[in-house]
């Protein structure tokens, strides 16, 4: 049985997004209250995986080692009066740790391809190159048509 129509058209939407945008809102959370900061990001080649980089030493990084679940936030508004019609807005819901040292190399590769101008900041000591793991998507259009993509184990990450 194949992927239904809607379901691929929402694929189709969400694989838009990841590869058009390229800053997003990382959410994440300490001692129970969220903080969000921008982040890079470059999707992997499903949509199960995310990545973004951020120094060792910042509070998102920190936050991630306590609490390793996050969302990330990514919209194509333009703040124009259009964008109560026509933006759209995608959150990923995961769990988000620093890259394993044997797939660093490859994995650097697919976020500079999208990020080159950060090649000297990913490649520097203290630069950690991060995976989400999404879990799911949720997609709003139009501020009130709210639909989800929930992953299963065929689509998680290894």
């Amino acid at each position: 049985m194949g992927t239904e129509p809607m379901e691929e058209n929402l694929q189709q939407l969400i694989h838009d997004l990841l590869q058009t945008q390229r800053l997003g809102v990382l959410a994440t959370s300490a001692d129970g209250h969220p903080y969000t900061t921008l982040v890079g990001f470059a999707a992997g080649d499903s949509l199960a995986e995310i990545y973004f980089a951020t120094h060792r030493s910042t509070r998102k990084f920190a936050n991630l080692s306590h609490d390793d679940r996050t969302t990330l936030l990514i919209d194509n508004r333009s703040n124009q009066p259009g964008d109560f019609r026509d933006a759209a807005a995608l959150t990923a819901f995961g769990t988000a740790n620093e890259v394993p040292a044997e797939k660093q190399a490859a994995l650097q590769q697919v976020f500079l391809a999208k990020h080159p101008m950060l090649k000297e900041f990913v490649l520097s000591p203290g630069c950690a190159l991060c995976r989400i793991s999404v879990q799911r998507y949720s997609l709003v259009q139009r501020f009130q048509n709210v639909v989800e993509l929930v992953l299963d184990d065929t689509h998680s990450a290894s």
